[in-house]
């Protein structure tokens, strides 16, 4: 049983080196200046995010994500624009990712809303060790592909975005790793790179007859152009408060989600994926847990202002 558990992780690791798949956050509507820099600013405050993902609990060597940004408006010459950073690290078997990307937007008031189009620009590692739970069935000298001394490279990372929010609906889309870097080991070891990955992604408010309540609808299509992940998310919002829904990974896994945000403004959402592969015979499932902090900024800006509660 435990040769078959490994063998599986094995494959997905392979996968995650060959086509370095952007890691998934089912709460992804939270979280939209990671992947997308034409967001950044979209709010007249500051606003800090963090969220921490435990996937395919119980397997050893299984994905744990955790990701920070934070970001806020400016105001510079007369015109409105957008700054913020991004850490992401993600841990793979005997591969570890980290991120670091300092995102730009230009913003523009258009019709009812307000359209960001902007730019990340980062550095990326990798970091690849010959020690990991698969080592008796796979032995590094094995692979050619697995460093027998481990190794750590850089890379320059970049990404594209535009993003359009009025007060109840967003629309963007966004690619990330531009360029596609290459990651070249002293060992003349098998390369890795960034492929390039593509997003589109949209949101509405729907205010029903009972104003304590509303459904908040959305949908992200994510791709490498070899694979793709398409998020149904609904949810449920209770005094502007309180909200609770569902969402559906096709073909990946079903996501119960809940949140809350306390009376000191801080936002804290969990959800649970429960896993439609064939690892789920091999796990408890997926945890993840996210927390945001937003507070006022008084920015000079035009008299019209935007603001989406849905996402920061």
């Amino acid at each position: 049983m435990k040769t078959t558990v490994v063998i599986i992780i094995f494959s997905f690791i392979s996968l995650h080196i060959m086509a370095q798949q952007d890691p998934k956050f089912s709460q992804n509507m939270f979280l939209v200046p990671v992947y997308n820099p034409g967001a950044v600013g979209s709010s007249d405050r500051i606003c800090l995010a963090a969220a921490f993902r435990n996937q395919w609990t119980g397997l050893p060597d299984a994905p744990v994500i955790s990701t920070f940004s934070a970001h806020m408006p400016l105001r510079f010459l007369g015109r409105t624009h957008g700054i913020g950073i991004n850490l992401m690290n993600d841990n793979l078997g005997f591969s570890n990712d980290f991120l670091f990307s300092a995102a730009y937007a230009f913003r523009i008031d258009l019709g009812r809303g307000n359209l960001g189009i902007g730019t990340s620009l980062g550095v990326a590692n990798q970091s690849l060790s010959p020690t990991w739970e698969g080592a008796d069935v796979i032995q590094p000298e094995s692979d050619n592909a697995i460093p027998f001394n481990g190794g750590s490279v850089f890379g320059f990372d970049m990404g594209l975005g535009v993003f359009y929010n009025s007060d109840n609906f967003y629309v963007g889309a966004s690619t990330t790793h531009l360029n596609q870097t290459s990651f070249d080991y002293p060992e003349e070891i098998a390369e890795t790179k960034l492929i390039r990955h593509y997003y589109l992604h949209a949101g509405y408010n729907i205010q029903l007859t009972n104003p304590m309540f509303e459904i908040m609808p959305s949908v992200m299509l994510q791709t490498d152009m070899r694979s793709n992940h398409i998020y149904l998310n609904t949810n449920l919002r209770y005094n502007k408060r309180f909200w609770g829904g569902v969402s559906y990974s096709v073909g990946g896994a079903i996501t119960a989600l809940f949140g809350i945000e306390l009376l000191n403004g801080i936002m804290v959402g969990y959800s649970y994926d429960f896993e439609l592969s064939p690892l789920m015979k091999y796990n408890s499932g997926t945890h993840e847990v996210t927390v945001r902090y937003c507070f006022n900024l008084s920015v000079d800006k035009s008299p019209q202002k935007y603001e989406s509660i849905r996402f920061l």
